[in-house]
């Protein structure tokens, strides 16, 4: 018999919690995109199964592989 666990309620200390990692662990960047780009990037996202977030970083670490492998 499989044991079913409930979801916990995301109270305000593991929101604090949470906030102090990204703070300690995270760098954030901000970027504009034409009108309609948002939307354009979301689909292809969700066409892979991924979030924005790790759609974008993919795509940064192919570039950045991509000019390593040409040594520029």
């Amino acid at each position: 018999m499989a044991v079913v666990t409930l979801p916990r309620e995301y109270n305000d200390a593991m929101k604090e919690s949470n906030r102090k990692w990204d703070a300690a662990s995270l760098d954030r960047i901000s970027i504009s995109v034409p009108k309609g780009g948002k939307n354009i990037i979301k689909a292809a996202a969700d066409e892979r199964g991924v979030s924005m977030n790790s759609f974008i970083l993919q795509a940064i670490q192919d570039a950045l592989n991509d000019t390593e492998r040409r040594g520029t």
